[in-house]
């Protein structure tokens, strides 16, 4: 027999999974969903609504066209379901092991796609590299061949240029690095002002003008699409916003 304790404690903990929340479910989606749908760089905002309608209705879990305590509730009942393997109602040690166990499958699972994917591009793009240099299409590169992009870089003066993309690709893989935490915190910033009339729950109406207002501010030239770099630097306001609360936060706690 599991004892009252235990049982409180492994409930809580369940449920702790459960309380994310909204900006937890985005930022899940995030993984296995990507804004721009034809790959052009560009974001517009019929992709961000068709991508975040995706994760309104993940999100919504009772159907009933509102975010709300309902679809918590039914989130918890339903994450605390699939631990309990044995449908006693309770979560012993050795389920919560193992549905740690099978999360941890899951995303071992999904970073291997993302990286047969990420292969699949560079094998894709060094195809089409090798067959751009071979300009005779003998299937063999010369010395001249080889040698003819650095020196028509070096005619146009692009080495800087080069070097300058060369540091924004590590910047975005710095980024990816961190476990994508920029999706999750714009996920909770987008959940945090959509609620518009304060009531507690989020309608599909409420949802779609927060996804368009968010466009609205990267989409910093007003021209329908977000760009690489608009992305950058609203990911790096965001920060800047999040370091200034938590300072705040601080200031305010050393006062008390």
């Amino acid at each position: 027999m599991k004892t009252p304790t235990k049982t409180i404690a492994l409930t809580l903990s369940a449920a702790a999974l459960a309380l994310a929340g909204g900006s937890a479910a985005l930022a899940q989606t995030n993984d296995r969903t990507k804004a721009d749908a034809n790959g052009d760089g560009q974001i517009t905002l019929a992709e961000m609504q068709a991508r975040h309608g995706a994760i309104f209705a993940r999100m919504d879990a009772n159907s009933d066209g509102v975010i709300d305590a309902a679809d918590r509730t039914a989130r918890q009942a339903a994450r605390f379901a699939a631990m309990d393997a044995n449908n006693d109602g309770e979560v012993t040690q050795a389920e919560m092991q193992a549905a740690g166990e099978a999360r941890r499958a899951q995303r071992q699972a999904r970073q291997q796609e993302r990286m047969a994917e990420r292969r699949e591009k560079m094998a894709e793009r060094g195809t089409t590299r090798f067959a751009r240099l071979d300009t005779d299409g003998s299937g063999g590169l010369s010395q001249e061949e080889m040698n003819a992009p650095r020196e028509a870089r070096a005619d146009r003066g692009e080495r800087g240029d080069r070097a300058e993309r060369r540091g924004q690709r590590g910047d975005r893989m710095a980024r990816m690095g961190r476990g994508g935490r920029g999706g999750h915190a714009m996920g909770g910033m987008i959940m945090r002002t959509a609620d518009a009339d304060n009531d507690g729950a989020i309608t599909r109406a409420e949802f779609d003008t927060a996804i368009a207002a968010h466009f609205a501010r990267v989409d910093a030239d007003g021209n329908g699409v977000i760009t690489a770099e608009e992305r950058r630097a609203a990911h790096a306001q965001m920060r800047t916003q999040m370091r200034e609360r938590m300072q705040q936060r601080r200031a305010g706690q050393a006062q008390q």
